[in-house]
């Protein structure tokens, strides 16, 4: 969340800009050792008076929030050449900002999608004692692209994903977005999709990654976790809330399955970038999925309503057979 290239037809929110993501935002199916800091806080054990409601405003739409803003230097490059792009974070006073929070090995991500999410690079630029970000990549096709920043200033305990467009000199003819489909090939690399987007709601993604129709059990950690998980929404590429899957008893397994809990803000089309590392390289399988309309469903206090109704019937039925 790697070499800089093209990716085919599963090549390039979920921005999740699916920290959304890595914030990357939070990605990724974490490797299973203490890193000594941070961490999601745990309720205590007690009956809730609902189901916590899922965040699903998506990140990364917007150059400036909270304070902070997106500062891009270079807002044009060149079609198929190396072009170094540098920006600036800038606090509510207009000062760079210098210190930074570590997220997943890294103080800021940094993703570049292509509007028609054909194109997709995950870089991890270097920052000068100014405060001033560099990259360098190639973008292989003319036409708008999104630069999304994700990251945590010292001074703030959330991250933010801001954006900018950039754009890239050439003739454009914009390609079509991939057709849905839960299965990609990279590099050799057999990768699954298994769950599905709901919109308005969490959902769970398992991804299974193969190799010669071979289970890939030996994933190798990169910035930290087995995998990476960046969605971003078609279209206006908003950045998706991703987060790790919380197994039952907090452990990872170092594969075949990677897997990740992500909210949907709408419905419509999608697309899914996995980063895992396996055989020393780092390898992207990229998804086209569509946000169903989440089921009709009661409210947590109509769903309890309605198991007490059912417990009710099922008394009912034991009396009437003698059992009770």
């Amino acid at each position: 969340m790697r070499p800089l290239y093209k990716i085919g037809a599963f090549g390039a929110a979920l921005a999740a800009s699916f920290t959304a993501a890595y914030g990357i935002g939070d990605a990724v199916s974490p490797v299973p050792t203490d890193t000594g800091g941070g961490g999601h806080k745990s309720a205590a054990h007690s009956e809730p008076a609902g189901p916590p409601a899922a965040d699903t405003s998506p990140g990364g739409l917007q150059i400036s929030e909270d304070g902070y803003t997106l500062d891009l230097r270079t807002p044009r490059v060149r079609a198929d050449e190396p072009s170094t792009l540098s920006f600036v974070i800038r606090d509510a006073q207009d000062r760079p900002v210098t210190d930074y929070r570590r997220a997943h090995e890294k103080e800021l991500h940094l993703i570049l999608a292509a509007r028609d999410l054909t194109t997709y690079r995950h870089l991890h630029p270097t920052r000068s004692a100014d405060g001033t970000w560099t990259a360098t990549a190639t973008l292989p096709e003319p036409g708008g692209y999104r630069v999304l920043a994700d990251f945590t200033p010292a001074a703030e305990d959330a991250g933010l994903t801001l954006g900018a467009d950039l754009a890239v000199s050439g003739t454009y003819a914009p390609d079509p977005l991939p057709a849905p489909s839960a299965t990609a090939t990279v590099d050799g690399y057999q990768v699954t999709l298994d769950g599905a987007l709901l919109a308005g709601g969490e959902s769970d993604l398992t991804f299974t990654v193969r190799r010669d129709g071979k289970p890939v059990t030996a994933l190798q950690p990169y910035l930290g976790a087995y995998g990476h998980l960046v969605a971003l929404r078609s279209g206006d590429l908003a950045y998706l809330h991703v987060h790790p899957h919380e197994e039952a008893h907090g452990s990872a397994t170092s594969g075949p399955e990677v897997a990740f809990s992500a909210t949907a803000p709408s419905e419509g089309a999608y697309r899914l970038f996995l980063d895992f590392r396996a055989g020393g390289e780092v390898h992207t399988a990229a998804f086209t999925v569509r946000a169903g309309e989440r089921p009709p469903a009661a409210g947590w206090e109509g769903q309890r309503q309605e198991r007490g109704e059912h417990e009710q019937e099922r008394r009912g039925h034991e009396r009437e057979h003698g059992h009770g």
